[in-house]
């Protein structure tokens, strides 16, 4: 993995705050994958080792105001993450939507000093659908809110490039055969991925 550029002087302290930021949420982001290891009735420290050199990504993303006749569009379609588990800070302004298991999609609006956890694809596949990874959307603001622009900072954990996707024993019976029988590499299942939503040629 090459270095990250951190080189940003526009903003004064904005490298070194993104760190805390980046640091602080993988903290959070391990101490969840403890507590989803022993659900999966693995080592609270399964993650532990799979997870100490991954190239996870925090992403500020920001949805600048939008005309007044472009509410009710969605600015983001809906999709899954691929990775383990996203976290997300509550963002400054709404949209966020989760779809729920009876197709009706809620809104996430998780009050300040909370975080919102998805689970990824890669998390799915591991735990035979155990595990469901989220679909999750953001749509644009109502009218009046229209002029306001939307930030927001998902942080995406990922496993070590050379971790082996193997579904996990324990999510595997007769009532739920096996998914994959087929195990991948983090790298290459991302990298298949990236293909498939048109990132990477």
């Amino acid at each position: 993995m090459p270095p990250n550029v951190d080189d940003v002087v526009e903003v004064e302290g904005f490298s070194e705050v993104n760190k805390q930021i980046f640091n602080a949420l993988d903290e959070l982001g391990n101490r969840v994958l403890e507590a989803l290891a022993v659900h999966l009735e693995q080592p609270r420290e399964y993650f532990a080792d799979k997870t100490n050199e991954g190239n996870s990504i925090l992403r500020i993303i920001h949805y600048p105001p939008i005309p007044p006749d472009a509410a009710g569009r969605v600015r983001a379609g809906a999709h899954e993450d691929i990775n383990l588990i996203t976290l997300l800070l509550g963002a400054d302004e709404g949209g966020l939507q989760l779809l729920g298991k009876d197709g009706e999609w809620l809104e996430v609006n998780p009050p300040p000093g909370c975080v919102t956890c998805n689970i990824g694809d890669m998390l799915q596949r591991l735990s035979n659908h155990k595990l469901p990874s989220t679909t999750h959307r953001v749509v644009n603001p109502p009218a009046e809110r229209a002029h306001i622009p939307r930030y927001s900072m998902p942080f995406f954990l990922h496993p070590n490039p050379d971790f082996v996707i193997k579904t996990l024993e324990s999510c595997i019976s007769d009532q739920y055969p096996n998914r994959y029988p087929e195990p991948i590499s983090s790298d290459e299942y991302l990298q298949q991925r990236l293909r498939e939503i048109k990132l990477k040629s």
